[in-house]
């Protein structure tokens, strides 16, 4: 009984200390917006994503090659968005077009709201993984000084 005690609370403390280097949604968020350059008309979509991230309900960013991304901000709030396992995005002839096209959340069955996109600003990619990075040293900086 001891040793599983004993077990939990080292569970519950390593489950602690991974929470605490992990960057709130709106940190993260800030920092997209930071390394993100003036807002486009519209980008070529290749057919497919590279990946994408949900940053809150009413932004995400999307990789269309490994070393292209844009910040993507909506009209309002996306349902799911932050749960999503996996999303689209219309095109026209493979251009994605600001007021125009829409992002979709996957897997939420057969009536899927559409997701206006309001804004689209590409991301200095290179830059946004420095600072990522820098977010997570200091966090990590500051938790072992108030330890």
């Amino acid at each position: 009984m001891k040793a599983l005690l004993t077990a939990l609370l080292s569970t519950l403390a390593f489950t602690a200390c991974a929470t605490d280097a992990r960057i709130s949604d709106a940190d993260r968020l800030a920092l997209y917006r930071a390394n993100a350059g003036a807002p486009v008309a519209n980008f070529q979509y290749f057919g497919r994503l590279d990946g994408w991230t949900p940053l809150g309900d009413s932004a995400l960013a999307v990789w269309t090659k490994p070393s292209t991304a844009y910040l993507i901000e909506l009209k309002g709030r996306c349902q799911d968005l932050d749960f999503a396992n996996a999303i689209t995005v219309t095109n026209q002839m493979g251009r994605v077009y600001a007021n125009f096209d829409k992002v979709i959340v996957l897997g939420r069955g057969p009536n899927q709201m559409p997701c206006w996109i309001r804004e689209m600003r590409p991301i200095n990619v290179k830059s946004l993984k420095a600072a990522e990075q820098e977010k997570r040293e200091a966090q990590t900086a500051e938790r072992e000084k108030t330890s």
